[in-house]
């Protein structure tokens, strides 16, 4: 009963504030066609990231975790004309449908989508060349998400923002003595962080058709 509360206060305020985008209505439409996982953060969420981005005047931008792009679209939209966004997928699959949904938005001239485990992929950014990034969002395997803050932190500046999905886990990530890697990594992140001099940091809770989760935000000082 809770949970379909939720869901219609999303649909309420959806219909209200987002209405209809036919090109990330498509770009879901592709994802499910593709067999990708339906694990896209939701309209709302898509929309709060494109503010975020919007509201600092994000140029470059870091993603981890593509699947089919559909947060890809929000952010890059968020971003000017000579603006630039890379994000980092290891199926190779998913980042061909990503690319596709990036294209039919009009978006690939500022977008790269950089196949491989993003461990990887963002050790050989450099952030004199890639870099500074404003904003970076981290949505992928939750086990590395210390190692993924670790390498958005080096990229970084002072004043950039570092968003971390997925960190409340339906609650159980005040469960000290959970064996769930996720939330196992997601308290790595959250105790490292709350030693890092470098940000400064708050944990959203939220409720809706995504279910009970959570967002880390962290302003880079």
């Amino acid at each position: 009963m809770v949970e379909d509360v939720w869901s219609s206060v999303d649909d309420y305020f959806g219909q209200l504030l987002l209405g209809r985008d036919p090109v990330l209505d498509s770009a879901l439409e592709a994802n499910t066609a593709g067999g990708l996982p339906s694990i896209d953060v939701s309209p709302h969420q898509g929309k709060m990231l494109h503010l975020l981005a919007r509201s600092i005047g994000a140029r470059r931008i870091l993603e981890v975790g593509t699947l089919g792009g559909y947060s890809t679209i929000w952010l890059a939209r968020a971003l000017p004309p000579d603006g630039r966004l890379i994000t980092c997928e290891i199926n190779p699959r998913h980042a061909e449908v990503a690319r596709s949904n990036l294209a039919e938005a009009g978006l690939s001239g500022v977008t790269e989508v950089r196949v491989g485990p993003a461990a990887d992929t963002l050790a050989a950014l450099d952030p004199a060349v890639d870099g500074p990034f404003d904003l970076a969002f981290i949505d992928a395997d939750k086990v590395s998400n210390l190692v993924y803050f670790e390498h958005a932190l080096r990229l970084s500046r002072p004043g950039s923002m570092i968003i971390v999905d997925n960190v409340v886990r339906d609650g159980r990530v005040a469960d000290n003595g959970s064996d769930d890697p996720s939330v196992i990594g997601t308290r790595r992140l959250a105790e490292a962080v709350a030693r890092e001099e470098r940000v400064s940091t708050t944990v959203i809770q939220t409720v809706g058709t995504k279910g009970y989760d959570g967002f880390l935000l962290a302003l880079v000082q």
